[in-house]
């Protein structure tokens, strides 16, 4: 089964679990980056981050090649912003909204605090997707590694692998 891993991160906790997940499952790596970047530090982070994500806001990405139709299965993974899942994977759902029909999808996000149940449900309202094949929250996976952290990542792999 052909896996794209679709990502979006701002500190590199979603990367990190992303790319541990995709050598584990053998998934192909996609990193959406914006055009314009988000702060990524102090109050603009929060604030700027948050009203991009309460808003909707669907920002330009720099571009990208992925087949979407290529692949059975899509993994996509973001941190939390403001119980929502962040703008750049709005982008990409708006942009492959029909590609996405029918395939496998799998979630992932991670977070500082809490909201990922709340984006989950969000992102299955917003893609049109009824359920998604499997779902985990990973909290700040690089910022604050730990044993246990990882073996959730790799339970969450390991879950896709069995589903192959």
């Amino acid at each position: 089964m052909r896996t794209l891993l679709v990502y979006y991160s701002l500190e590199g906790n979603t990367e990190y679990a992303a790319e541990r997940i995709a050598a584990a499952t053998g998934a192909d790596l996609l990193r959406l980056v914006p055009r314009k970047a988000y702060a990524d530090k102090g109050f603009a982070k929060f604030f700027w981050g948050g009203k991009s994500a309460v808003m909707a806001e669907k920002p330009d990405l720099e571009p990208y090649t992925a087949d979407i139709a290529a692949y059975d299965r899509i993994i996509i993974g973001f941190p939390v912003w403001a119980s929502t899942f962040t703008p750049p994977i709005r982008t990409f759902l708006s942009r492959h909204k029909e590609e996405l029909a029918g395939k496998k999808v799998a979630v992932f996000a991670c977070q500082s605090g809490k909201g990922a149940e709340k984006a989950f449900a969000k992102l299955r309202q917003y893609s049109g997707i009824a359920s998604f094949e499997a779902e985990a929250v990973f909290i700040d996976p690089k910022n604050r590694q730990a044993e246990k952290t990882d073996q959730a990542i790799d339970r969450f792999a390991e879950i896709l692998k069995n589903k192959q």
